[in-house]
């Protein structure tokens, strides 16, 4: 068994697809509508073949709690730490926010956690 994808709810899905794929190389199908249900969607896919969808309703606009149970954060494999440092730098200065890292944390992971363009963590690792 593998996990097939994950998705998220987002408010704007063409800002977020445009942000995945310049940061993290994703390749992008063609979107998804259904007029009926007021729904579309993009599959984004990594070059590891791993999957994220990225989902919009009308309706669905309202976000999450932080600290909340559920889904904490994406974590992506960057390879290495200059990659992390690299990366985080290159997000950092282009606005993006940085809610840690990059850092060795306590159980030995290399990270840095930064925000998506709508406040969803990623964990950027080696």
């Amino acid at each position: 068994m593998r996990i097939e994808h994950v998705a998220i709810w987002v408010n704007d899905l063409e800002n977020m697809k445009s942000f995945y794929e310049t940061y993290f190389d994703c390749k992008s199908n063609n979107k998804y509508h259904n007029i009926e249900k007021k729904f579309e969607s993009y599959f984004l896919t990594f070059k590891s073949g791993a999957r994220l969808e990225i989902m919009r309703k009308v309706g669905i606009d309202q976000s999450n709690q932080q600290n909340q149970l559920g889904w904490a954060h994406l974590a992506i494999s960057l390879g290495s730490m200059d990659s992390v440092n690299h990366m985080t730098a290159r997000l950092k200065n282009e606005g993006y926010s940085i809610v840690s890292g990059p850092r060795v944390t306590g159980d030995g992971y290399f990270e840095s956690v930064i925000e998506d363009p709508e406040g969803n963590l990623i964990e950027l690792t080696i």
